[in-house]
């Protein structure tokens, strides 16, 4: 066997070690954080008649829990990368978890928003660690399919949410508590567990790790060291990447992709208990709305896989943002039940498809020194378009009597992304290319 054969043998078992620790692991908090963020919108179903909340108000505790959200990204990123991600990203699940489960205090619209806001400030910062920690154990080329998984435990909670979510709302009454208050509380525990063993059982780096041998670790360091090269930092200081075309172009990319998910998170079982028979039960309803997630668990493995076999990027993202679009606008103009819960399944699973390979693209797309910050800003200004979404929506569901023009909104801020991509594609291709040229002095 060659040096290069033997490399290339140990590397691809590293690989498969990471895959198999850190990136199931990661998938693991993934679903935990996205229940806790996502429950609220089933916890509606019983907490806008409880709390004295209209469609409006409930939509802006997505704006207010994304506003702690944006905030705290920035500075959750430069002290991960200071302290490591084996205190922080646990430190992150476990303050999210208490104030998750804190949820089931509220008596109130402004009670409410404190503790959405709070829940914001206490998640920020995980999905930019998250994507920071995988560039630093992955080379771009097998980054795809780790970040997928880990996007794909947002499908899997959808799915997992309504199973669970639903039974736990009938528990209305039990030792006087009502049924969205036994939510918040049984959802928000496991995330303060798994934080805890976190701190016990990530690594921080390669180097560190003792359940890699020797070899594996250095064909590890050696694959991460020859894809450098290929990246567009061109010897610029991060400021002036920050202030790069391509930066603005990936932030406007990202600003529309978000909206998708949280109208889909926000709305989705009032869309679906409207689509469903009246009467329905909740568990009725949940199971209805766990479809679309469930296509999407299905799609983005092997999604992820194409775009790391091809080893492209940008058209994988453009063509599931392009059918997401057209998903939307099915939903919103359809008058057939079925094909509204078609278009919303397209919608869904193909906004999670094209959110995997973006992320994997930025990473792919910034310098070392650049992505802590870089990649919290690109995920901070798609949290704009999440937060702004909910309340437009819920504002002309109050003043039309329908979600139409809010999923039509959502589907022309998906046009929005695959302009920007289109844009990208054209400074140069998803894995390297030209000098990005900077925009600041």
């Amino acid at each position: 066997m060659t040096t290069s054969e033997a490399l290339s043998e140990a590397e691809a078992r590293a690989v498969r070690r990471v895959f198999v620790r850190l990136s199931v692991f990661l998938f693991a908090l993934s679903i935990a954080m996205s229940l806790d963020r996502t429950n609220i919108g089933f916890a509606g179903l019983q907490m806008r008649k409880s709390l004295g909340l209209n469609a409006m108000q409930f939509g802006f505790t997505i704006t207010i829990f994304s506003v702690g959200y944006i905030l705290a990204e920035i500075p959750s990123n430069i002290m991960m990368a200071r302290v490591g991600a084996r205190w922080w990203l646990p430190r992150i699940t476990i303050t999210w978890g208490l104030a998750s489960a804190a949820m089931m205090f509220a008596t109130g619209a402004n009670s409410l928003y404190a503790l959405r806001f709070i829940l914001g400030l206490a998640e920020g910062g995980f999905l930019p660690g998250v994507v920071l920690y995988l560039s630093l154990w992955l080379p771009e080329y097998h980054r795809a399919r780790a970040m997928s998984l880990f996007m794909l435990a947002q499908p899997v909670s959808f799915v997992l949410n309504p199973l669970v979510s639903g039974p736990l709302l009938q528990m209305d009454g039990v030792l006087d508590l009502a049924g969205w208050q036994w939510l918040f509380l049984l959802e928000g525990i496991p995330s303060v567990l798994m934080g805890i063993y976190g701190f016990y059982f990530l690594t921080d780096l390669p180097r560190n790790a003792g359940w890699l041998s020797a070899a594996e670790k250095s064909a590890l360091a050696a694959a991460m060291v020859r894809q450098e090269p290929v990246r567009a930092d061109g010897g610029q200081s991060p400021r002036r990447e920050y202030g790069s075309w391509l930066m603005l172009f990936l932030a406007l990319t990202y600003f529309g992709l978000p909206v998708s998910l949280a109208t889909y998170a926000t709305w989705s079982p009032q869309i679906v208990r409207e689509l469903v028979p009246a009467g329905s039960s909740f568990v009725t309803v949940g199971l209805v709305n766990a479809i679309a997630p469930a296509f999407a668990v299905l799609v983005m493995p092997w999604w992820s896989a194409r775009s790391d076999r091809r080893q492209e990027r940008v058209w994988h993202c453009i063509a599931p943002l392009a059918l997401a679009a057209v998903g939307w606008m099915v939903l919103a103009l359809s008058g057939n039940a079925v094909v509204k819960l078609a278009g919303l399944t397209l919608a869904i699973c193909c906004a999670f498809a094209a959110q995997g390979i973006f992320f994997t693209l930025v990473a792919g797309r910034l310098s070392a020194r650049a992505r802590p910050v870089g990649i919290a800003m690109i995920s901070a200004t798609g949290l704009v378009g999440a937060a702004a979404s909910p309340p437009v929506t819920g504002f002309f569901r109050d003043l039309t009597g329908s979600f139409s023009i809010g999923l039509m909104i959502a589907a022309g801020m998906l046009m929005v992304s695959i302009g920007a991509l289109l844009a990208v594609w054209r400074l140069g291709d998803s894995l390297g290319g030209r000098q990005a040229r900077s925009v600041l002095p």
